[in-house]
């Protein structure tokens, strides 16, 4: 089961995106409207890939990107950048706060999934150990 986050301030764009990872298997969706909605659905389930919009209320993307990277569990969730910000200085803020695909609107929707599926394919990285367990 791959549980994808779709955060995105646009309803048209959250639902272009989900038919476009809709045919990946076993793909479920959450979606958040918010930078904060997005933390807090990832606080609620697990999740395998976040997509993620730059322009959002409350918190910009990159704030939520950047909060993803400093908690260990999120360090090495997938996250795709999907904006309509295409210069590059947005694109090397994205990259260097942690994320892992730049992808801007409109999009292909073949791109897209095919960038998703290969990114839940890649393997994951081992849990740390010594948890005080």
């Amino acid at each position: 089961m791959h549980r994808i986050l779709i955060a995105d301030d646009s309803p048209t764009i959250r639902k272009m995106v989900r038919a476009s990872l809709q045919p990946i298997d076993q793909a479920q969706f959450v979606e958040a409207a918010t930078g904060l909605e997005a933390i807090e659905q990832l606080a609620l389930a697990s999740v395998q890939l976040v997509v993620l919009d730059l322009n959002m209320p409350d918190m910009h993307g990159i704030d939520v990107l950047r909060f993803l990277r400093r908690q260990q569990v999120y360090r090495d969730l997938p996250v795709i950048i999907l904006t309509t910000r295409s210069d590059d200085s947005s694109r090397a803020e994205a990259v260097g706060a942690g994320a892992t695909t730049y992808m801007t609107k409109p999009f292909v929707p073949q791109a897209l999934a095919a960038t998703a599926r290969t990114l839940l394919a890649a393997p994951k990285p081992a849990a740390p150990s010594g948890t005080g367990q």
